[in-house]
């Protein structure tokens, strides 16, 4: 019999650690190789992870709610096979892993994931801190006193990352309130709670969302240009085609792969719409990675993007836009698909809205409302003079960051994708 350690995987570039949200297996039980042994929680996704070995689940190193750093161990597994892969050998790999990361990560994380201690951060204090919890504190300066009155929001009252974060935000709100200052913050509203109101927690995917997209409009200063496109050759084109594509491929053909396509088209003309803000320097992109938007059935949002979206032909499209959708919607995408997107596609469409002013994903500069398709009257050039006809049209609401995207250069943009949406040609083959 072999014992090896279970680490925690690496989740995807710059991801440095997870929060255990649910043990899958519990200890004696026998699991296969590859077999989904506990969900993980990122700053950016939810997922399974699967055992490298088939046994026996000896020991659970680490409980739910606990914050723990890639490559360290959370797991024994007792395997009947003699493994190269030994405690040892992945004790000594361990270290270089965190290397690693530490490295590709942003600054200040060496602190976070350097401290492995898992003693307790005040004696008198009976809560549990993880390394990640006590690194923290320490990098911040809080004291004991202070984080001993820190609530906890984690299993068993346990303080977690967000938690901290949270909490500092909060101090530093504290300290530039007794500044003095020309203009005095906003109160805050009085809230008022009737008998009959219900009262609905936040589950952490909404804190999640809330707090990003304060930050994106604390960030950009934003600026939104629409223009009103004319995609009657797109909506004959696809009802002619849809019924023999469905039977074909098994999958249905929405309109999404086509604004896909122009919005690549598009950033190929104009590539400073594709670019991220560093301080005082601008990083353009080479890859165009195009985030869709998908609506999961929690009524929460998550933006998986398709890497290197220009390289695909309307089916290669058709088929990722489905993918991503479908494994979103059931919890199958990995954290790579939700990082590195450079620009962001939202079908405000999808819900019977004609426009609207999406805010940015960051550390992209620029997003894209598509809004429902109608039909309406429109003065028809014909080489025999205007008509009016019924014509499918639609509005593109563009939402650029203003410090690095000028409106000239929104407004071309948006501008272009309506130009390639319009010059479809009914003539395409898939």
């Amino acid at each position: 019999m072999a014992t090896v350690e279970m680490i925690m995987p690496k989740m995807g570039e710059s991801i440095i650690e997870g929060t255990i949200l649910t043990w899958l297996k519990k200890e004696g039980d026998a699991i296969e190789q590859d077999e989904s042994v506990l969900e993980v929680a990122t700053d950016k996704v939810d997922t399974e992870v699967p055992a490298i070995y088939g046994g026996i689940l000896k020991k659970i190193l680490v409980k739910e709610g606990e914050v723990v750093a890639v490559g360290a161990p959370i797991a024994i597994i007792e395997t009947e096979e003699e493994t190269s892969e030994s405690l040892d050998k992945i004790e000594k790999d361990a270290p270089n892993q965190k290397e690693e990361l530490v490295a590709a990560a942003p600054q200040h994380t060496s602190t976070l994931v350097g401290n492995s201690s898992e003693e307790k951060y005040d004696e008198g204090d009976e809560r549990f801190y993880s390394p990640l919890v006590q690194s923290i504190a320490k990098e911040e300066n809080i004291t004991k006193s202070e984080l001993s009155k820190i609530t906890g929001t984690g299993k068993d009252g346990r303080v977690t990352k967000l938690d901290m974060l949270d909490y500092l935000k909060e101090r530093d709100t504290k300290k530039q309130s007794h500044k003095p200052s020309i203009s005095a913050p906003m109160p805050k509203a009085e809230m008022s709670i009737s008998a009959g109101d219900e009262i609905i927690e936040m589950d952490r995917m909404r804190k999640m969302i809330a707090q990003r997209m304060l930050d994106s409009k604390r960030i950009s200063p934003h600026v939104t240009s629409f223009v009103e496109a004319d995609v009657t050759n797109i909506v004959l084109w696809r009802n002619k085609i849809k019924d023999a594509y469905k039977k074909k491929e098994g999958e249905a053909l929405t309109f999404t792969p086509f604004f896909v396509q122009a919005v690549a088209k598009a950033i190929k003309d104009f590539p400073m719409i594709n670019i991220s803000v560093d301080g005082d320097r601008i990083i353009k992109k080479k890859d165009i990675n195009i985030g869709i938007a998908v609506a999961l059935p929690s009524g929460n949002l998550i933006v998986p993007n398709i890497k290197n979206a220009d390289q695909f032909n309307l089916t290669g499209l058709s088929k990722k836009v489905n993918d991503l959708a479908t494994r979103a919607r059931n919890n199958k995408l990995s954290p790579d698909e939700l990082g590195g997107g450079t620009y962001t596609i939202s079908n405000v469409g999808s819900f019977g809205n004609v426009m609207g002013t999406p805010i940015i994903m960051q550390p992209q500069v620029a997003i894209l409302a598509v809004g429902a398709i109608t039909k309406k009257p429109a003065v028809v050039e014909t080489p025999t003079g205007d008509v009016i006809a019924i014509r499918h049209k639609m509005f593109l609401s563009h939402s650029y960051d203003h410090r690095v995207v000028d409106g000239s250069l929104g407004g071309m943009f948006v501008r272009r994708v309506a130009d390639y949406l319009e010059e479809f040609d009914l003539d395409t083959e898939l």
